[in-house]
């Protein structure tokens, strides 16, 4: 079977006999990144190579898989845009959709990779696995990352035990839920994390072994597959010392839809924000309560503020991937009575 391209950028196909056929779909990154020299690891382009690159700097994939290679895009990940994680879900459903595609690997920058795999792990309508995978070092640097992660992610997504897991990040030879991984430091190779609930598995040459399921609704479980259409506008706040309520009026102005703020410690909020999104909130603006702390609940609070003004806690979701369900929430119609339950869920 022919694979159909993805047009107007070509793709590249690497031969492997009977081995498993795996879509690769290349986004740009530090995975992709370029230096004047190989000992900068800051200075540097991102998404400068293309996915023949990728390929050519890991020759032992043509052991573990035929890698039909896609360029979907060539971008530093922190200007990924909604209509890119769009696009991005479309194209993998499609090949996901392909009887003879048994899993499919993305290469991704790291800002924002937290996030692409949530907005996937809603979105993507299939069982087969999905894999991102990123890199802390540029290509070019001195003991590059991106090499050794991409080869365990297509590994992870060629076994058959990856099945059913929704999507999973693959990288520095540990394997996250995209729903828990965090990028939790600015320069170090072991950058992700997952604070609240752990890994869910690891890999290691030829082994990938899994220690937990994930037990929140995604993939084929979760109803926001096959969503079209603008996604609504929803925005992050924070709650610090002194914070006025400016940012949240000028929102609510603005016309978004909702906002998810990240609060100190539980999930609390300084008391002249909290006034303003409760007015937000009779003015019919979805509010979302977070965390800024990085680990741990936000628990819902059966008087104030949740019931008694309306606000919807976020559970362990970090306050951006908070975002990501909201969005998706408003874009299906999700009512606010069950806003809560859904948070819970998923």
């Amino acid at each position: 079977m022919t694979l159909t391209s993805f047009n107007p950028i070509p793709h590249y196909t690497v031969s492997s006999g009977e081995l498993p056929r795996i879509a690769l779909l290349a986004t740009g990154g530090t995975i992709a990144g370029s230096a004047a020299d190989a000992t900068r690891t800051a200075g540097y382009q991102a998404g400068a190579l293309g996915v023949q690159d990728l390929l050519a700097a890991v020759p032992a994939l043509g052991n573990v898989a035929h890698i039909h290679a896609e360029q979907v895009a060539q971008i530093d990940s922190k200007d990924i845009s909604v209509s890119l994680w769009q696009k991005l879900a479309a194209r993998v459903n499609a090949l996901l959709a392909q009887p003879d595609v048994a899993g499919a690997v993305i290469t991704h920058g790291t800002d924002t990779l937290e996030e692409t795999a949530y907005y996937l792990h809603l979105t993507i309508n299939s069982r087969k696995p999905v894999v991102l995978t990123a890199a802390m070092r540029p290509a070019t640097a001195l003991s590059a990352d991106g090499p050794l992660n991409l080869l365990n992610a297509v590994r992870v997504a060629t076994d058959p035990i990856s099945a059913g897991r929704g999507v999973m990040v693959a990288i520095n030879n540990q394997i996250h839920c995209a729903r828990d991984v965090i990028k939790t430091s600015t320069y170090k190779v072991d950058a992700f994390h997952s604070p609240e609930i752990g890994v869910i598995g690891w890999v290691q040459d030829e082994r990938v072994a899994f220690q937990r399921e994930p037990l929140q609704y995604h993939t084929v479980e979760s109803e926001f597959v096959g969503l079209s259409g603008e996604l609504p506008a929803v925005e992050v706040v924070s709650s610090y010392a002194g914070v006025s309520r400016i940012a949240v009026d000028a929102l609510v102005e603005a016309g978004v839809q909702g906002i998810v703020v990240a609060g100190t410690g539980n999930g609390s909020l300084h008391s002249l924000l909290q006034q303003a999104l409760a007015e937000a909130v009779q003015r019919g603006v979805t509010v979302v309560r977070a965390s800024r702390v990085g680990s741990g609940h936000v628990m819902h609070n059966g008087a104030a503020p949740d019931d008694q003004y309306g606000f919807v806690s976020a559970g362990n979701l970090h306050p951006y991937k908070a975002r990501v369900l909201l969005m998706l929430a408003l874009q299906a119609g999700v009512p606010r009575e069950r806003m809560q339950s859904l948070f819970d869920e998923y």
